[in-house]
């Protein structure tokens, strides 16, 4: 698997559980303020969710290259995704707070969307912080929209 396969795949997962997980957990941060459940639903969705995207990689890699490079693609994917998932929930195990662990969680989405844009920047500093201020406004506005779920889901359902 070349490496241009496997930063193809790596981006999928990372960025993937960056906008999903952040706007999870953004979401049920400011609807139901329970660090536990937050944790418990976060790790539920993030294992079922990276499962999702390795499988989906596998099988969209099937239709263009051979099994074994799919195999990896899937690999790399779900990898991807579990690990950054695992460090976007690290803050609520840390502090009972929802507030200071959301906020936490936050740094560390810039912190991975920064390192792995400085570490496959091949094109210059404009290149880097292009895309990195792009995955970032990404994952800030689906977690805007998610805090707004989040607000509106407690509203409606009394929580």
């Amino acid at each position: 698997m070349s490496n241009e396969y496997k930063t193809s795949a790596i981006v999928l997962g990372m960025h993937d559980a960056l906008v999903s997980q952040t706007g999870i957990i953004t979401g049920l941060a400011f609807s139901l303020a329970d660090s536990r459940l937050i944790i418990m639903t976060a790790i539920i969705s993030a294992v079922a969710d990276g499962l999702s995207m390795m499988a989906s990689n596998y099988l969209a890699e099937c239709e263009r290259s051979m099994r074994k490079t799919a195999v990896y693609a899937g690999l790399y994917t779900g990898a991807a995704y579990l690990g950054t998932s695992a460090l976007l929930i690290i803050p609520f195990f840390i502090t009972e707070n929802t507030n200071h662990a959301i906020v936490a969680s936050f740094i560390i989405a810039a912190i991975v969307i920064f390192l792995f844009n400085w570490c496959t920047a091949r094109n210059g500093p404009r290149k880097l912080w292009h895309k990195f201020f792009e995955m970032l406004g990404i994952c800030a506005g689906v977690s805007f929209v998610a805090y707004f779920i989040g607000i509106i889901a407690k509203k409606v359902l009394g929580i």
